[in-house]
């Protein structure tokens, strides 16, 4: 299978190019081979190890954005077992932006949540990009008021470059649907783990986003704003100055866990979670059970006491 790769990836590239012959002619035997592909193979590890731990901001929100990333259903299908699709906010219609339903988190009932995006066109257009609808909103929390009903811990996936803007969204309360999401998130009666993917943009992302441990991909983003949009607004040019942007937001998973925003780093394999997958999902699986663990071990009334507190404590500001 042929994988996208950046810019910054080229030199990786060339070198695996350049390992693959080496290892055709080493089957031969000759000793002199087999030397060549020992110091390239030593090469090609030296020279991934530098690139992959000095990717910039902007490399970041590359990788989250990679066509052949994971996307939830790949989590769920992967981490969970006897996963059922639930449809619809019995109010308006059924967001396809989003996926709901119940599963087994390795043997434990759970609720999970997901971002969709698509991974060709007409799946994106029928995913709308990730971009949720107010109606998606609402069918989140009604999948939410579920699990607090039957006492089921909600893992949530998120990964959106943003809520939809389009005026049908608006009409339909687009505004309140998030934020009444956010208010009634926090006074569930059940452990929310939320798990950052990809993209998190947003109100987008926010509106399923309030968790009592938010966990971070070492390749995604979190933040108010997309590069882009940061750049449009600030120097009225988004194509050059989305790597400026990206630096000055503060959107990577070391930035957000210096600023004790999250709880906690994924780690990807070097290379990123679209070229090892499966050794992605085993991370994220770990990461989920540790913190579900710890959450399940809380009374009630803590867990929802602690979830406040922890928002409340975000941000710093110094008074002059």
């Amino acid at each position: 299978m042929t994988v996208q790769t950046f810019d910054f990836e080229k030199p990786i590239l060339d070198l695996e190019k350049k390992v693959e012959e080496a290892r055709t002619k080493a089957d031969e035997g000759t000793p002199e081979a087999k030397q060549r592909l020992r110091r390239l193979e030593r090469e090609l590890e030296k020279t991934r190890s530098e690139i992959y731990a000095n990717l910039t901001a902007w490399d970041r929100v590359l990788f989250a954005r990679h066509p052949d990333r994971p996307r939830s259903l790949d989590y769920i299908e992967a981490i969970t077992t006897e996963f059922v699709e639930l449809h619809g906010d019995r109010l308006f219609g059924d967001d396809q932006a989003l996926v709901c339903g119940t599963a087994r988190f390795q043997g434990k009932p759970v609720v999970v949540i997901g971002q969709q995006k698509g991974r060709d066109t007409n799946e994106n257009v029928t995913r709308n990009f990730g971009m949720m609808h107010p109606e998606g909103y609402r069918k989140g929390l009604r999948v939410m008021r579920l699990a607090e009903k039957f006492k089921m811990p909600i893992l949530i996936f998120i990964d959106t470059p943003g809520a939809f803007p389009g005026v049908g969204a608006e009409e339909r309360g687009q505004a309140e649907a998030i934020a009444r999401n956010i208010q009634e998130m926090f006074a569930l009666k059940v452990p929310i783990i939320c798990a950052v993917i990809g993209e998190g943009a947003s109100g987008g992302a926010l509106g399923i986003g309030v968790a009592d441990r938010l966990l971070m991909l070492e390749n995604a983003w979190y933040c108010v704003i997309s590069p882009e949009g940061c750049a449009a607004i600030l120097w009225k040019d988004a194509a050059e100055n989305r790597p400026r942007a990206a630096d000055a937001l503060k959107l990577t998973a070391n930035d957000l866990m210096e600023l004790k925003l999250i709880d906690a780093i994924m780690p990807e394999p070097l290379g990123g979670a679209h070229r090892f997958p499966e050794e992605t999902f085993e991370e994220v699986a770990k990461a989920i059970a540790k913190h579900l663990e710890e959450l399940e071990a809380l009374k009630v009334d803590d867990l929802i006491d602690a979830r406040y507190a922890k928002y409340r404590q975000m941000g710093e500001y110094t008074e002059l």
